[in-house]
């Protein structure tokens, strides 16, 4: 009897093992059912893109095309162009709104723009001392005249 209960002891060994098998298999059959479930979660996730999006409005962007340009002499125009259709065309605009804009903008900008600026203020002044020169001529020979 000592055999066979060793074989009882065995066999009930060997079943513990059957019936522990399964269980430890469970998370492994969990794991296939979840790959499974992962299809679901699949489905799931499809489900979630397809959702209703929210009323939300979205940004819009606007495309302005503002142009500023100037002349040596310190002239400045702006033409402003929406979706390639000229909106407004040579507008004129004050050279110290220009420098204001552009020091607002960036100090590379501003540099540049004040270049330009302080050349033209240059030749201004040069032509402000002829004509005063030629101003002063002129009322020199009208005193001569006078007199």
């Amino acid at each position: 009897m000592n055999e066979q209960q060793d074989t009882s002891d065995d066999q009930s060994v060997t079943e513990q093992t059957v019936e522990e098998t399964p269980s430890e298999k469970q998370p492994a059959d969990n794991t296939a059912q979840n790959g499974d479930g992962g299809a679901e979660d699949q489905g799931t996730q499809k489900k979630t893109k397809g959702r209703k999006q929210s009323s939300a409005r979205k940004t819009r962007s606007v495309e302005l095309t503002l142009t500023v340009s100037g002349t040596a002499e310190g002239e400045w125009q702006a033409d402003l162009t929406h979706g390639g259709k000229k909106i407004v065309q040579g507008l004129p605009i004050p050279a110290s709104s220009v420098s204001k804009a552009a020091g607002e903008l960036h100090d590379d900008i501003s540099e540049a723009i004040e270049s330009v600026i302080t050349e033209a203020r240059q030749q201004h002044e040069a032509r402000l001392a002829e004509l005063e020169a030629e101003l002063q001529r002129v009322r020199k020979t009208l005193e001569d005249l006078e007199s």
